[in-house]
């Protein structure tokens, strides 16, 4: 909602035409160019041009760039190769602050509370906010991983919170106004998806040992021979496959999802520039308030799923028999 509102502040100060100029935008009315850069650091701005030929930017929220928005001022970030360690570039970018930003958040949020359930445990008063955090806690920690990853669920219960509450941060970080939402780019979640598939690989060679061969190479003991060597040669490659689906599956469903919220939002403001008046306005404003609160609904609903298909896909390593 409250990106809606931004939105919508930034369309009413756009300046408008006298009255046979709104009648010719009426006839030909404004197109909102969009065009799209895929991978890197440096991307095309989605913009809808007003009145006098103002640009109005709509998408800051999901597209990474090397400048940064407050309310006040645009400050530019170094360019790019300018923080090298090594090969590796290490120039912060928009969503490098915010994944920073969000780190720190959870930070803040785990460590009182932490701290808060040690008092408690010595029988000291704990606090509401603890409360609520412990009840979410627990929450994710019994429903979630322990239902799904089954005994050794408790080893894994640290890094599968982390991982929740970093990506509920990032996610509800492009909600709010000037704003950015890190997730929506595909190189943030493809990166948190092979640090989760890691963790499902190595935890899986440690449960299971020379087993875990048997995840990789398919080697049924039941079948002849002949027919077992056939499987071998056909199923083995699916079982590769199946591996590199499980991080893939992880990254493109977080990143589109955030992402569709923000596009139906653009397309929806865009109305009333492509029927040139501000008389519609009312609807599609309050559609757009509709979509901020789908949008933050999903940023809860995509770090849930998010941790729910680790730890399925976490349990099914640990527990995996061929």
């Amino acid at each position: 909602m409250i990106a809606t509102l931004a939105i919508l502040l930034a369309l009413m100060g756009a300046p408008q035409g006298q009255a046979d100029a709104n009648d010719a935008a009426v006839q030909q009315p404004a197109q909102p160019a969009v065009e799209h850069a895929v991978g890197g650091t440096e991307h095309a701005v989605n913009e809808a041009e007003g009145g006098d030929g103002e640009k109005l930017d709509f998408l800051h929220h999901i597209l990474d760039s090397r400048e940064l928005e407050t309310p006040w001022k645009t400050y530019e970030l170094p360019e790019a190769g300018s923080w090298m360690v090594g090969p590796l570039d290490m120039t912060p970018t928009k969503h490098v602050i915010f994944l920073g930003l969000a780190g720190l958040l959870t930070l803040a949020l785990l460590l009182p509370a932490a701290a808060a359930a040690g008092r408690a445990r010595s029988g000291r008063t704990s606090g509401r906010r603890h409360n609520a955090v412990e009840a979410l806690v627990l929450f994710i920690r019994n429903e979630v991983v322990m239902t799904n990853v089954g005994h050794n669920g408790a080893r894994f219960a640290p890094f599968l919170l982390t991982l929740f509450f970093f990506i509920l941060f990032a996610n509800l970080l492009g909600l709010v106004p000037w704003g950015s939402t890190a997730t929506a780019n595909i190189s943030v979640t493809a990166a948190l998806a092979v640090m989760t598939f890691l963790v499902i690989e190595i935890g899986g060679m440690r449960a299971q040992g020379a087993s875990y061969l048997g995840t990789v190479f398919y080697w049924n003991k039941d079948l002849a021979l002949p027919m077992r060597l056939l499987m071998f040669v056909i199923m083995t490659p699916v079982e590769m496959v199946g591996k590199i689906t499980k991080p893939f599956a992880l990254a493109v469903r977080l990143m589109a999802n955030m992402t569709a919220g923000h596009i139906v939002l653009l397309a929806i403001i865009s109305l009333i520039f492509v029927f040139g008046s501000y008389y519609i306005a009312a609807a599609p404003v309050l559609m757009g308030v509709a979509i901020s609160f789908l949008e933050l609904f999903v940023s809860f609903l995509q770090a849930y799923i998010f941790t729910l298909l680790s730890s399925v896909f976490i349990g099914l390593m640990q527990h995996s028999h061929h």
